[in-house]
């Protein structure tokens, strides 16, 4: 049973990690919320910890971003901002897809899920502006045309979460090789 709560404490750790990570300086959207939802589907065997511990690492990081970093934007503290149930929308089904795709963790099943996590955080993420209203006209064209403003974030997104579930995969598999008191969530 220790073992068990040591790597809940190793996954849960590098997860927090990750999210904070967001607050270093960094291209627009390279960050860690597809890597963080991936790395939670695939190792915690409570599938509910893959959703609440990215879940809270994400919205803490979220806390500090909005309250400090970019605090001069927001009258008052800001608890959720407009666009974050997509997000929380987006990283809900990479999450549900990673339970799913992932159930062997190897290099071929981390690239595919890596591309599929980009895919959907671009798709739900860019509806959302669009649904808001508040920058392209509700039609098929403002549709359109908030996909194509979105597409140069895509590719800073699929580099985030290539180099983030590398990161995250890699560091926790040399520490379940090198420690014979790892095992699984």
């Amino acid at each position: 049973m220790e073992n068990k709560k040591t790597s809940i404490l190793v996954i849960s750790g590098l997860i927090l990690v990750a999210a904070l990570s967001r607050l270093l300086p960094h291209p627009p959207n390279f960050t860690p919320v597809g890597a963080t939802a991936l790395f939670g589907a695939a190792y915690f065997t409570k599938k509910y910890w893959a959703l609440i511990i990215p879940f809270i690492a994400l919205w803490a990081s979220d806390l500090v971003l909005n309250n400090i970093v970019y605090a001069e934007y927001y009258e008052g503290f800001v608890w959720f901002t407009g666009g974050f149930a997509w997000i929380i929308g987006a990283f809900a089904l990479i999450t549900l897809f990673g339970i799913g795709f992932l159930k062997k963790v190897k290099p071929m099943n981390l690239l595919g899920s890596s591309l599929v996590a980009s895919a959907l955080f671009f798709l739900i993420t860019n509806f959302g502006v669009w649904m808001s209203g508040m920058m392209y006209p509700k039609t098929g064209s403002g549709l359109v045309a908030c996909y194509a403003a979105g597409l140069p974030f895509f590719w800073n997104t699929l580099a985030g979460d290539l180099f983030y579930v590398a990161v995250l995969f890699g560091i926790y598999e040399f520490i379940k090789s090198y420690s014979s008191k790892m095992e699984m969530a």
